[in-house]
């Protein structure tokens, strides 16, 4: 996309604005399929906790692609937007056995992540397919909070609890369809995934009935000019290569799913802003915008960066801000980042914006979520609108008339 359409979507819609490009997913989409050809059965679960908007996953789901649900919620979007039951894998962590039953029912593959919920699942339920997460033991990830596999997760069963594993399932008579892990997001070294993988590999040895392996996801995308970014085309060389000769040694022609988000939906997302006040202290100059955590949280909350142009002056000389919202806590998205010379009333707009972005926006502060737009064929299209007073006070119930003198 160009400055000049995102400026004329700003001025269309108004501002703060999300604005995401559907060449950008799909192209996405074709890359890693396309890494990983040599695979005869491949399966695409969108991850999509990174952006659950139902036209998105409209989009994806004609591109070809599965989802991969985290809630009853996410289930429930999926089938709204169009995908069969058996289209949807559910991967919750920490949910109640109620929450499983209740997908489990509705036709969608489960993923079950903690010996407890195994067993009684397996007890109640031992005909219906099951997958079975393991924690790996392999630190992965850009950062503490979405690296997963590590022997501190919470996340999966422990490669190291693998006896108990197999005697609930002895027990049981259950039946394991697949075997998932996912080790965080950020991945650099595509070695320390394939070392993962290994371990995937050695515990599926025993389960005999296996139809897929699930690998996660985690790909890292570049954040700026000549960032670094996993290697996908190599990768697809070298786990596709693997994962064939294990089936062969298998002795079946397992499924290879992946759970993209964020490498499918990030660098499509722009998130749009009006600059409210340009502040000048004794040593900074703040750059104040209509927005704030409320709207974009991923800096405040893990440190994640993402690139800020002035749209309206893209050739101005370029000066040092600090990006600033109107939260009344810290609500810093850049310190002394070199921009183009801002004045009051231009638009900013922050790059990689598509992933865990306004899927993790809030009302904080009683500030109305923003509108979504998406991109394609050259137009803008309005896919949610943005929310207004009325939405606020919805579900909201007042004061009973005879206790509000009380």
């Amino acid at each position: 996309m160009q400055a000049k359409d995102l400026v004329q979507l700003a001025d269309q819609f108004g501002s703060p604005l999300y604005v995401y490009d559907a060449a950008k997913i799909q192209s996405q989409y074709n890359r890693l399929t396309k890494a990983f050809s040599k695979v005869e059965k491949l399966r695409i679960n969108y991850a999509m906790k990174a952006l659950s908007n139902v036209a998105i996953l409209e989009l994806l789901r004609e591109c070809g692609s599965c989802l991969d649900a985290v809630s009853i919620q996410e289930v429930q979007l999926g089938l709204h937007a169009g995908y069969a039951p058996d289209q949807i894998f559910f991967t919750p962590n920490g949910v109640s056995l109620e929450e499983i039953e209740e997908v489990s029912a509705l036709g969608v593959q489960i993923n079950i992540d903690n010996l407890s919920i195994l067993e009684q699942f397996g007890t109640k339920y031992p005909n219906v397919p099951v997958c079975i997460r393991i924690n790996p033991h392999v630190m992965a990830g850009g950062n503490a909070n979405i690296s997963v596999g590590h022997i501190d997760s919470k996340f999966g069963i422990s490669v190291h609890q693998l006896p108990h594993l197999l005697r609930i399932v002895e027990n049981t008579k259950m039946h394991i369809v697949g075997i998932h892990m996912h080790t965080g997001s950020d991945i650099l070294d595509i070695e320390v995934f394939l070392y993962a993988a290994e371990i995937l590999f050695d515990t599926a040895k025993n389960f005999k009935n296996l139809e897929f392996l699930d690998f996660g996801s985690g790909f890292k995308v570049p954040y700026k000019k000549d960032d670094i970014e996993t290697d996908i085309d190599e990768l697809g060389k070298k786990l596709s290569k693997r994962f064939n000769a294990f089936c062969a040694e298998y002795g079946k022609d397992l499924t290879l799913i992946f759970e993209p988000g964020k490498f499918l939906v990030s660098e499509a997302g722009y998130f749009l802003a009006k600059v409210n006040v340009i502040k000048q202290t004794t040593s900074t100059v703040f750059a104040g915008i209509d927005s704030g955590f409320n709207h974009l949280i991923r800096p405040m909350f893990y440190g994640s960066q993402h690139h800020i142009e002035n749209i309206s002056h893209p050739g101005g000389k370029e000066r040092f801000y600090s990006v600033v919202g109107y939260i009344c806590e810290t609500d810093t998205f850049a310190n002394n980042r070199r921009i183009s010379e801002i004045n009051e009333g231009d638009i900013l707009c922050f790059r990689n914006a598509g992933a865990y972005c306004f899927s993790m926006s809030s009302n904080y502060n009683s500030r109305y979520k923003p509108a979504e737009v998406l991109w394609l064929n050259g137009q803008g299209h309005l896919i949610r609108a943005r929310e207004t007073f009325e939405d606020l006070l919805k579900n909201q119930i007042p004061l009973p008339v005879e206790t509000a003198t009380v």
